[in-house]
């Protein structure tokens, strides 16, 4: 998994890699580049073979890793670990991908989901010509509106995420089944999180007549979404069993006391590590001089980011707009004033 997502980033250029939590002028070269399906270091020969056949839509798999890290990013912006990237073209994540945690869970699922929202949100937009709006699942329209618009084919981006996310998840390990189920969490949450949206037609703004189509979330919903399974991961245990094909390992969970996962949730049978030191053989960078709020009681506040070592306070100014007028017609001027803050960090 650490090498796959590493080798999507060489869709557009070799040497192209995540740096560090700040993402900005390292994807401004995102799509300008041909794709050379050979040239992506890590892939096995399915997911290979897919991109040659798919070409036309490996951009928008590369979008869709970009916006599943962001979206990482974001969601533990504020925890030990803040889903930090290095400057490792085929393993951004470090080592931290290869241990079987609740991480790892949270990466898989979000990278997974990130694909499957990215390609069919661009089919959607017709920037593919393999693919286009959904017109299958419709069904009968509701009271005062009626199917328009173009629907999501949220069906086909999960294909396309599933046919090479999952492409080396193959092998009759206990790792792999737990790739395999996350990845398809992640393809899941956007499906159970599809939404009618509506747009109305009338005279003077009315709505004598609406029409539909499904569409998916925001992103950041479906991150909402997979931070709360990532909050309520099922431990598991790895049990290994002969068959035909040789001994085969396989997941079941670690408390019988409690509900066993579906296919919407996350899994893993490793435990993380504390995040609070630097540890190079886990991946972690610890918590010093990390930003922390002297208010919360929350874990990014400065008791628990800090692991307990305490805070230093700094005073920072900051250039900030303030005493906006709105000028008739039609502008706004702004003045700039100077604003002092506190800065706490771990020490």
């Amino acid at each position: 998994m650490r090498y796959f997502w590493g080798g999507m980033i060489h869709l557009f250029f070799l040497g192209f890699s995540f740096r560090s939590l700040a993402i900005g002028h390292q994807y401004s070269s995102l799509g300008t580049q041909p794709i050379l399906c050979g040239s992506i270091p890590g892939l096995v020969p399915k997911q290979l073979r897919f991109c040659r056949n798919y070409v036309e839509i490996m951009p928008s798999v590369a979008e869709g890793v970009k916006i599943g890290i962001q979206e990482c990013q974001h969601q533990f912006r504020g925890r030990r670990w803040n889903c930090t990237t290095v400057n490792d073209s085929l393993a951004i994540f470090g080592p931290v991908l290869d241990k079987a945690t609740r991480e790892s869970a949270f990466v898989h699922a979000i990278a997974s989901a990130g694909v499957a929202f990215a390609v069919t949100r661009s089919c959607a937009e017709g920037s593919a010509t393999i693919c286009g709006c959904d017109t299958r699942h419709k069904g009968s329209p509701g009271e005062g509106w009626k199917w328009g618009g173009c629907s999501e084919d949220v069906e086909f981006g999960s294909m396309v995420s599933r046919e090479f996310a999952d492409a080396r998840e193959n092998r009759p390990d206990a790792r792999s089944a737990m790739n395999r189920h996350n990845n398809e969490a992640g393809r899941t949450s956007i499906i159970e999180l599809m939404h009618l949206k509506c747009k109305c037609h009338g005279l003077s703004g009315s709505c004598e007549v609406k029409t539909c189509w499904w569409s998916q979330p925001d992103f950041r919903v479906i991150g909402d979404y997979l931070k709360d399974k990532y909050d309520s991961a099922s431990e598991m245990v790895v049990e290994k069993h002969r068959e035909s094909r040789g001994w085969v390992e396989t997941l079941r969970p670690k408390y019988n006391f409690f509900k066993a996962p579906t296919e919407k949730d996350l899994v893993y049978y490793e435990n993380s590590p504390n995040f609070c030191e630097p540890n190079p053989e886990t991946g972690s960078f610890g918590t010093r001089d990390r930003i922390c709020n002297v208010t919360s009681h929350g874990i990014d506040g400065c008791d628990l980011l800090c692991c307990g070592r305490g805070h230093n306070t700094r005073t920072e100014k900051r250039k900030e707009k303030c005493h906006c007028i709105f000028h008739w017609c039609c502008y706004v001027r702004c003045q700039e004033c100077i604003r002092v803050y506190d800065v706490h960090t771990c020490k």
